[in-house]
């Protein structure tokens, strides 16, 4: 009996290194000393921006600096994306840091909302504007320091690496390979053009919209633009059909809950004297509420083939009309716990406002068919250097001061959580 006393007081006076606790001020120091990598590696992705399904160097790049940590990589089939998983062989949770790796197909302006830019893509047409390189930045600095947090950590970290978030070719291929992991929790963050550098936006529930395609041809018949009494013009069809969904929109849709309705596209013949067969419509809704976004089709729909009947034409649905994407939802217990571990780290730096929620899509709602998940948006507006366009616009801009923020509460939130 003596001796097994014995071994319980050694026990507690050699506890393993991972059991302790991992005090805020190291988290903060850690960030600090990553802090130039994480502005390397950002300037780096800026002026090398690589279009949506064809990240190849992008990709090369991020496995080459995650290959320097030690972490074993897999990749994604048919894809740019991939994943690297930090075991620290201690039993414990799983969880998934994540981000996307693709830009846009912008020409970037050489001015922000007030002065030159720093940094500009050396890519022409194809830019960084909506802050993707910032987010593989922000998880390559969570990974270096995790990493070297290892000994003091129990479970494992799945680094996410995503392609194509913009036009969605990478959710699924992702997914697919990561449904053979057991995740407890998935983190995600986004940065935020209209939020103020140095705060935090973690809010339980919808933080971002779905969103769904308008994709339809009205079909008639062509002909010599001098008799049109011969011919079946879709484009006169077609307006008025954009001009009914307009009006039923108005009338038929619950005002609560908000689905807009952005039409993008109208097309008809190339050429001034022709009558097309066809005109091409094409946009997107967002929308939080499912049920009503449903209904709002179900308008679209019924609209479009009683006009184009009247106009003896038809509609042609075409195979990605429809949902695409369901808004992006906090796990409420998962939010609650990111904002509390989060706001210990940076007292007074998380908000909570509606003001901040998102009419953007974003495929990081997928990730909730594997796990709880969270979403944070880290804010990067700043007046002074002139930073706060709108995502998709060739000015935006981020204030690099903002990374630290993101990339102190993603490490925050792996190690409270795998605590």
């Amino acid at each position: 009996m003596k001796k097994a006393v014995n071994i319980i007081i050694l026990c507690l006076f050699f506890t393993p290194a991972f059991a302790q606790k991992i005090d805020k001020n190291v988290v903060l120091k850690k960030v600090e000393n990553v802090d130039a990598y994480v502005r390397k590696v950002r300037v780096h992705l800026h002026e090398n921006p690589e279009l949506s399904g064809k990240e190849v160097n992008t990709s090369a790049y991020l496995q080459a600096e995650i290959t320097k940590l030690g972490l074993p990589i897999t990749k994604v089939p048919a894809s740019t994306g991939f994943y690297a998983v930090l075991d620290t062989k201690k039993a414990g949770k799983t969880i998934g840091l994540r981000t996307d790796i693709d830009a846009l197909p912008i020409h970037e302006s050489t001015v922000n909302l007030k002065q030159q830019k720093q940094h500009l893509s050396k890519n022409a047409g194809v830019s960084q504007a909506c802050g993707h390189d910032g987010h593989m930045a922000i998880l390559l600095g969570a990974a270096k320091i995790l990493t070297e947090l290892k000994d003091q950590l129990r479970g494992k970290i799945v680094f996410i690496f995503e392609e194509g978030e913009e036009t969605g070719s990478g959710i699924d291929p992702m997914l697919e390979v990561l449904k053979s992991i057991h995740f407890d929790a998935i983190y995600g963050n986004h940065l935020k053009s209209n939020l103020q550098v140095g705060k935090l936006f973690i809010r339980e529930g919808a933080i971002m919209a779905g969103t769904g395609t308008v994709a339809f041809d009205v079909v008639g018949r062509g002909g010599h633009a001098s008799r049109p009494d011969l011919s079946i013009n879709p484009v006169f069809a077609a307006a008025n059909i954009l001009t009914g969904i307009s009006i039923a929109w108005n009338n038929q849709l619950d005002i609560t809950k908000t689905v807009t309705l952005g039409i993008t596209q109208i097309q008809g013949s190339e050429v001034y004297n022709v009558i097309p067969n066809k005109a091409f419509v094409g946009g997107t809704i967002r929308f939080f509420d499912k049920e009503e976004a449903e209904k709002s089709f179900d308008v679209i729909r019924k609209v479009s083939e009683n006009i184009a009947a009247a106009h003896n034409c038809t509609v042609r649905f075409h195979s990605q009309h429809g949902i695409y994407l369901y808004p992006v939802v906090n796990d409420a217990k998962l939010t609650q716990f990111t904002r509390e571990v989060v706001g210990q780290l940076y007292p007074d730096r998380v908000v909570t406002d509606e003001e901040y929620i998102w009419y953007a899509a974003e495929s990081f709602t997928k990730y909730s068919q594997l796990a709880p998940t969270v979403f944070v948006f880290p804010g990067i507006k700043n007046e002074a250097l002139g930073s706060g366009a709108e995502h998709h616009n060739d000015q935006f801009d981020i204030d690099e001061n903002a990374l630290q923020y993101a990339t102190g509460a993603m490490v925050q939130f792996a190690v409270k959580y795998l605590d």
